[in-house]
């Protein structure tokens, strides 16, 4: 997966309000800057505000249950309350039926 790819991904997903980004897998440290990348040039690379500041965690070293316990147990954010979870799984094989019930019993 490209750089440019990541990097369109990630700024949609600051357009679109996301508060919290939690990498997992290969290469999740690099979806984790490039989240904060998109969130300081949204904002010209000034102060961003609290309510739009997007958390970003990795999860590199911990099996994919952890990090989705993680996710539906211990995320939030310091001023704006999370109404939803979107789970993205960016893989080259079909794999949403295991992910989405890891999830359930997290």
């Amino acid at each position: 997966m490209s750089a440019q790819f990541r990097a369109a991904v990630c700024y949609e997903l600051v357009r679109g309000n996301c508060l919290y980004l939690m990498a997992w897998g290969t290469h999740c440290e690099a979806w984790h800057d490039a989240v904060d990348m998109a969130n300081i040039e949204a904002f010209d690379f000034k102060e961003i505000p609290e309510e739009r500041f997007v958390m970003t965690t990795w999860h590199a070293d911990e099996p994919l249950k952890e990090a989705l316990w993680y996710c539906k147990n211990n995320a939030f954010h310091s001023t704006v309350e999370i109404k939803s979870t979107v789970l993205l799984h960016v893989v080259p094989e079909e794999r949403e039926q295991t992910v989405l019930q890891q999830y359930a019993v997290a």
